[in-house]
């Protein structure tokens, strides 16, 4: 679906804001031009862009690869106002050490900073860095205001982190983006298997979604909220369809406050 004709669906379901993968954009760029997209994004009157997702960027052996999608992802941060790049690292078992990480964050981060916007580890539990607990003890050594997390609910119980883990382990300055979802209790396939193709929406899996809001929200983090639901069957229904019922549901599991900006 044209780039055009997906913000208008997001427009038109209540979503204040979105993110866009690197395919997405080097699409964007391609077409229309990422000038032309930022105007797109404010006459539509979103507040919140993402862009993701660098991987590879701790391995200069690698940096004829990943180093053209950095220059991407900083071109469309800077033109599009996201509030940070979204990184990952590669797919496998958790390390136990993960300090060889810290002297390529630091640089990634210095270079987004100077382009106004900052850098944002997501740990998966099929990855390098496979807990949130892990991670926040990473940024406190990387120790850069403009270095932090992307927190997805899913990979905090597939992790097996505990809400309490949570509150100890992390610092609310740390938190740059919460995205939220649900899933059964039992792993259909692999963890990456399970990631990809059975997510539910919020409220109609197993885990506990308010649970995990509240936890958020007691260590600081005031939103926005994301949401990440990647199923098959959500795929499967028409985008507005899909889009209204991420964020109805997702709305229904925030208690009685303010209505959060999604």
């Amino acid at each position: 679906m044209p780039i055009t004709h997906r913000l208008e669906a997001l427009s038109s379901t209540g979503w204040t804001g979105f993110g866009l993968a690197h395919d997405d954009l080097a699409a964007a760029r391609s077409t229309l031009g990422f000038p032309a997209l930022r105007k797109l994004i404010d006459d539509a009157g979103f507040r919140h862009v993402e862009v993701e997702l660098l991987s590879g960027w701790w391995d200069e052996s690698l940096v004829h690869h990943w180093r053209p999608q950095f220059d991407l992802l900083l071109d469309a941060a800077e033109t599009l106002g996201a509030r940070f790049i979204k990184v990952g690292t590669s797919i496998g078992t958790p390390l136990n050490d993960i300090d060889f990480l810290v002297e390529p964050l630091r640089r990634l981060t210095a270079e987004a900073a100077m382009r106004g916007t900052r850098i944002a580890l997501e740990p998966m539990p099929f990855s390098m860095v496979g807990s949130v607990p892990a991670a926040a003890e990473l940024m406190r050594k990387v120790d850069m205001p403009e270095c932090g997390l992307v927190v997805d609910y899913w990979h905090v119980f597939r992790a097996g982190t505990t809400f309490g883990e949570l509150s100890r382990s992390l610092e609310a300055q740390q938190i740059f983006g919460v995205e939220l979802n649900d899933a059964d209790a039992e792993i259909r396939g692999s963890l990456f298997e399970d990631t990809r193709y059975n997510r539910r929406l919020c409220g109609q899996g197993d885990q506990d979604v308010t649970g995990f809001i509240r936890t958020m929200k007691a260590i600081g983090f005031d939103g926005p909220w994301g949401v990440e639901i990647l199923s098959k069957e959500h795929r499967k229904l028409p985008v507005k369809e899909a889009l209204r019922q991420a964020h109805a549901t997702a709305l229904a599991c925030f208690p009685a406050d303010p209505a959060p900006s999604l």
